[in-house]
């Protein structure tokens, strides 16, 4: 396919495009700041007209795409004004979906995020591991991606045939983060995360498997690794941190407080890397 992706320059998005152009397919970044040249565009996602008009086609670079992949997004609250960071990340995710319907772009595979189930989690998870089925919102940025995953919900129906999927990536961690899980014996390391984490590689194979395995509809499945970030048993982290929530029977001794079952047996996704 000929792929778009957003934020390529960020984290997920550099490994995403590598992932994309290793599988074979032909792949164009739009971000903020980059190198400018083949492969790459600024584009200011906050301008429609910007948006649709790269979509669409930019001379000596693309003459249309066949799938976009949505990365772009300011990445936490704190770093701006909490308004501010909802109203960046949800108008940009508007203008990008919208330019998509317009362009008649069929497949779109679109950065969630567990904030949209809850994060940080000072309120306890009315069961473990959280699943999809679970949506809350607890700061601008969780808000945002609640709201984005219901536009993509409504726009997905306005063209036939047309796939858009919201994955939920949890904190993604490439090599140089590795070191941080020298903190996994601590107490409340990654509480506010369910203890959960993901590889930006694997992140980048989540992304990939959904663009392959695109089918008509909305979708909405998380990202994590399969195993905690955290050296106590999952089960022993669960009971300490949220007392009384109910716990899967099945629950293994170190699997992720945020299910992958989902997206495991769906997609097929495996992740291949931990910090273990």
């Amino acid at each position: 396919m000929i792929v778009g992706v957003t934020g390529s320059e960020g984290k997920l998005g550099q490994a995403t495009v590598r992932r994309l152009r290793a599988g074979g397919h032909t792949v164009t970044g739009f971000d903020l700041h980059g190198p400018a040249g083949v492969g790459f565009i600024r584009v200011d996602l906050g301008d429609f007209g910007q948006t649709l008009d790269a979509f669409l086609g930019v001379t000596a670079r693309h003459a249309g795409l066949d799938a976009i992949v949505h990365l772009a997004a300011v990445p936490v609250n704190g770093l701006i004004p909490d308004v501010t960071t909802f109203d960046n990340n949800v108008t940009a995710t508007f203008h990008v979906l919208f330019a998509a319907h317009r362009a008649g772009i069929g497949t779109i595979v679109s950065a969630s995020s567990i904030t949209a189930m809850g994060f940080p989690f000072d309120e306890a998870p009315p069961f473990l591991p959280l699943d999809e089925t679970y949506t809350a919102a607890h700061n601008t940025y969780g808000l945002g991606k609640v709201v984005e995953e219901a536009m993509a919900a409504q726009l997905v129906g306005w063209a036939t045939g047309v796939s858009i999927t919201a994955l939920r990536f949890t904190n993604v961690v490439d090599e140089d983060d590795y070191g941080t899980f020298q903190r996994a014996a601590e107490p409340d390391y990654r509480r506010d995360l369910l203890g959960s984490w993901v590889d930006a590689r694997d992140g980048a194979e989540a992304v990939a498997l959904a663009l392959e395995n695109a089918e008509p509809g909305f979708e909405v499945y998380n990202v994590a690794a399969p195993d905690s970030g955290n050296a106590e048993p999952s089960r022993d982290l669960a009971n300490r941190w949220f007392p009384g929530t109910p716990l899967a029977d099945d629950l293994g001794v170190h699997e992720s407080l945020i299910s992958t079952h989902k997206i495991q047996k769906r997609l097929g996704f495996a992740a291949r890397h931990s910090w273990r």
